[in-house]
């Protein structure tokens, strides 16, 4: 069976908004495969960021996909409106999701793709009973809440346990790794068995974005 394509989605988070428009074009032309979007409400994580106008801005400048992750409570509330505003993805906090199957389902009924996803200190079997629903498991490799946090070394093995469930389960899900991803941090993910990547400082804080997108799909080479 052959390797997944390797998926880049550069964090909005680290975004300049007053250039918004030429950021977007930017990740663009580098190559970029998806947009991730961090919507925080103050109160899942202490920080507040995006709504469904952001998404909306993004959809209207950008053709990549917008692969949304939710921070929130009650994170059903916000799924017609986010979806209609234009996220390809909802990404759902198993800490916040008590309906969690209900939840990926009402998901793909609104017609985005669904997926979950953990914290550093949450099991990888509270996703066992729902893997087979998935498209995307996210990994946090930080603590969410903030961009530019050192990476989780212990994430790693996470990451392999996670790929050895979705395997088990029969899943077609994306693994997905959100969190001081880097050319540093990058390989041994990619080799642990995920294959989507969020970067936002690794990419906007690079002397070339454009170029950076490319280097970190390129550290994704064979696994061992």
């Amino acid at each position: 069976m052959s390797a997944p394509r390797v998926v880049i989605a550069p964090s909005l988070l680290s975004a300049d908004f007053g250039r918004l428009a030429d950021d977007l074009a930017m990740l663009e032309a580098g190559g970029a495969d998806w947009l991730h979007v961090d919507v925080m409400d103050g109160v899942f994580v202490p920080n507040l960021t995006f709504g469904v106008k952001v998404i909306e801005t993004c959809k209207r400048l950008t053709s990549l996909p917008l692969d949304v992750h939710l921070m929130v409570v009650e994170p059903e509330k916000y799924f017609e409106s986010f979806v209609g505003a234009g996220a390809a993805t909802l990404t759902v906090h198993v800490e916040a999701t008590p309906h969690l199957h209900r939840q990926l389902h009402r998901i793909k009924e609104l017609g985005a793709q669904a997926g979950a996803t953990m914290n550093p200190g949450t099991p990888i079997d509270s996703v066992r009973e729902v893997a087979a629903d998935l498209d995307h498991l996210l990994i946090m490799s930080v603590n969410p809440g903030f961009g530019g946090q050192p990476f989780i070394s212990a994430s790693v093995d996470k990451i392999r346990r996670a790929r050895q469930l979705l395997d088990a389960t029969g899943s077609r899900a994306r693994l997905e790794v959100d969190g001081g991803i880097s050319r540093d941090t990058i390989h041994a993910c990619w080799d642990a068995g995920a294959d989507t990547f969020v970067a936002g400082n690794a990419v906007f804080g690079a002397r070339d974005p454009r170029s950076e997108i490319a280097e970190l799909r390129g550290r994704c080479g064979a696994r061992a």
